[in-house]
């Protein structure tokens, strides 16, 4: 086995999520009646991508919720998979 091989991983995404506490709706959008949840992930240290998830839900205290619990997951490294952006 070769150093190259032991040596390359891919590299753990990192979070940037900018909060204001004085807007509770921070990183949310209503699109049609339905509340989607935008972030900002560097994926590399290099590169920065844009994710926009639906969260499912017509009501905006549960979209914060959902928001919340998973921004929580996130600055854990806890990572959704799919489309699911509540997951």
């Amino acid at each position: 086995m070769s150093n190259s091989a032991l040596t390359t991983s891919k590299p753990v995404p990192t979070l940037a999520i900018r909060t204001h506490p004085e807007n509770p709706d921070h990183h949310l959008w209503n699109n049609h009646g339905i509340w989607f949840v935008h972030y900002t992930v560097h994926p590399d240290g290099l590169t920065k991508e844009r994710v926009r998830r639906s969260l499912g839900t017509k009501s905006l205290e549960e979209a914060r919720r959902l928001r919340d619990r998973l921004f929580d997951k996130l600055s854990r490294g806890i990572w959704p998979q799919g489309s699911c952006a509540a997951c």
